[in-house]
């Protein structure tokens, strides 16, 4: 039986795409070429959530995954007015009080007998990714009419810092990895 193994990470750094790998190496990750697949587990299979992956071959090969990723950099600030986002309906003119959004990143999977699911969502509030993991997998069962009580989640928060970006990744790594070449 193969395992997909979840881990997650989290990276600051100068540039955005330093931010990420930084996040791949906390999840364990950094040494593989990731192929994106969609969301759904092979019935085969089994998930496991980990601290971070184990070594799942030679640096450089290539790995299956299902990516949960959100990088916030220094042009990202928000401006928030009475609870709500600047530009809304009804909003003051005044400024309002600006600040870096979190990155947060967030992936569930949802299993039984038979194939499983995996739904990934990022945002800049835990809160709202955890619930919009919830019913983007009992949409996804629904929509195949599957049966999937076993259901966990795993998200990843990382807060900005003035002129830095900030990655969060949570990985589904699909087995070993395979040579590329």
């Amino acid at each position: 039986m193969t395992t997909i193994h979840v881990a997650g990470g989290v990276g600051v750094a100068d540039t955005a795409m330093a931010s990420y790998d930084a996040a791949l190496a906390d999840a364990n990750l950094h040494n593989y070429n990731l192929v994106a697949v969609s969301s759904v587990a092979p019935a085969e299979a089994t998930v496991e959530a980990v601290p971070k992956a184990p070594d799942l071959g030679p640096a450089g090969n290539r790995l299956t995954v299902v990516e949960a990723r959100r990088t916030v950099g220094p042009g990202d600030a928000v401006d928030f007015r009475e609870g709500g986002r600047a530009g809304a309906a009804g909003a003051e003119s005044k400024r309002a009080p600006r600040r870096r959004p979190d990155a947060v990143a967030g992936l569930g999977w949802a299993t039984g007998p038979g194939p499983g699911l995996f739904y990934e969502v990022t945002g800049e509030e835990a809160a709202d990714v955890r619930s919009r993991i919830r019913a983007g997998l009992d949409g996804g069962a629904d929509l195949r009419d599957w049966e999937l009580p076993d259901r966990e989640t795993r998200v990843e928060t990382v807060a900005a810092e003035p002129d830095r970006y900030a990655t969060a990744v949570v990985i589904a790594a699909y087995g070993e990895s395979e040579p590329i070449l």
